[in-house]
């Protein structure tokens, strides 16, 4: 008796399936992925008593007709098949309700595989996926155009968290000043979704890169990333602080943040700001220090350190460029078997989709490195005059960007020090 695994997908949605799942008793392990079915025809016109499997009696044909008859000459050869999904089995058929739920959930099934399907070869096309929009674009013939009404909202919503760094003070931005309501999560959907950077994105995994014009520009999406990033290490409250210390500065004894308190002296008009320990465990406790002071001291730190540390740095070498250059060759490659004909398009272009994907992966990876400025950059902020010409909100964006962390040295009778860890260095305490 010979016992045979019948299988059948579309190359265009379904991955290749491993034939180790069936176990070692099957005698042939039988694949199509041609509509046609041409390894099916083939072993119909040699059929002998045994067993066939299927994963869905589905797999039989494109349609419910089709799927019948070839059951029925199956089963009139003597063999005996057994669908795993419906679970079918020629010796026990089902009868009655259960003959016509059968034959409903296999239409189901066809009628599942035709959307894919046509999914699938709209993704290959670079067209949109079904369903609405993403709020700021509409549904054009063949890609997404910007809703220019729409679009004025996220644009401002995008500057303002790059100006402020707080997503909740974006969102009641754009509550105050459009008149649209949204929740923090879509404000978060907005900055990141891929769609949102000229990006298409499909099934939750793939993305193929610039299918049509971004409201958010790659630049600001790399600041976008390294600031939701940055902000992951730092409290709630202090990524959005109106001063531009917030959330940096620690105490190098006790490891407790300091907080900006400020108060009025009495029959003083002009206010005194000053860090202090929030919880400090020690005894006695670490004192206070003017805020402007440290502020000063910070920046002529920076001025001091910055230029010389980025010299130093040793980047990580550009092995991304290498790769989106052999991308570039493939697909180079790929147009020219295309044109010899030693290539069918439907394959060509299903190709053209997978390297598309991979250039998005090595492009967003690209976009988390240092910019190629970054010495240049260093010279223009090792300028404490640069320093104290900026905006509030400008100095804390430039600070989070280069420091860990602030750590203040408070301990009496001995005079305040502070000591700056930038992003490159290891934590303060570690023994790396």
């Amino acid at each position: 008796m010979v016992i045979i695994a019948y299988e059948y997908i579309d190359p265009l949605w379904q991955p290749l399936p491993d034939p180790q799942v069936w176990g070692q008793e099957i005698d042939h392990w039988v694949l199509d992925v041609e509509a046609a079915r041409p390894q099916l025809r083939y072993w119909l016109q040699r059929l002998a008593p045994g067993y066939w499997l299927l994963h869905q009696l589905s797999a039989l044909g494109q349609t419910v007709m089709e799927v019948s008859d070839r059951l029925r000459q199956l089963e009139a050869a003597g063999i005996m098949v057994i669908a795993l999904a419906e679970g079918y089995v020629s010796d026990r058929p089902p009868s009655g309700d259960q003959l016509l739920s059968l034959w409903d959930q296999v239409k189901q099934q066809l009628h599942h595989h035709t959307l894919c399907h046509g999914h699938a070869r709209n993704r290959l096309k670079h067209r949109p996926p079904p369903g609405r929009a993403p709020y700021g674009y509409r549904r054009g013939k063949e890609h997404y155009v910007i809703d220019r009404a729409a679009a004025v909202v996220v644009k401002d919503f995008v500057e303002h968290f790059l100006l402020y760094g707080s997503l909740s003070a974006a969102v009641r931005f754009i509550a105050t000043t459009h008149h649209k309501q949204i929740s923090v999560a879509t404000g978060r959907r907005w900055l990141t979704h891929p769609v949102y950077r000229g990006h298409l994105y499909y099934q939750g995994k793939t993305v193929i890169p610039q299918t049509h014009a971004p409201l958010i520009a790659p630049d600001e999406a790399a600041q976008v990333d390294r600031l939701l990033r940055r902000q992951r290490s730092l409290p709630r409250r202090s990524a959005s602080a109106p001063h531009p210390l917030a959330g940096l500065v620690i105490c190098r004894q006790c490891q407790q943040r300091f907080g900006r308190t400020q108060v009025q002296p009495y029959r003083q008009p002009s206010q005194y700001a000053y860090l202090r320990p929030l919880h400090c465990p020690l005894s006695p406790k670490c004192r206070s220090i003017p805020y402007d002071a440290a502020l000063a001291a910070v920046i002529d730190h920076i001025a001091e350190r910055l230029p010389p540390a980025i010299a130093q740095l040793s980047l990580p070498p550009p092995p991304l460029t290498a790769q989106l250059q052999a991308i570039e060759t493939q697909l180079h490659r790929l147009a020219e078997l295309e044109a010899q004909g030693l290539l069918d398009p439907e394959t060509a272009q299903l190709r053209r989709y997978k390297l598309a994907g991979e250039r998005a992966q090595i492009e967003a990876q690209q976009a988390q490195l240092p910019p190629s400025n970054l010495l240049q950059l260093a010279v223009t902020l090792g300028q404490p005059q640069f320093w104290y010409q900026l905006s509030a909100a400008e100095q804390r964006f430039y600070l989070r960007e280069f420091l860990h962390a602030i750590a203040v040295t408070s301990r009496p009778p001995q005079p305040w020090s502070i000591h700056l860890q930038f992003i490159w260095e290891s934590p303060i305490g570690s023994t790396a």
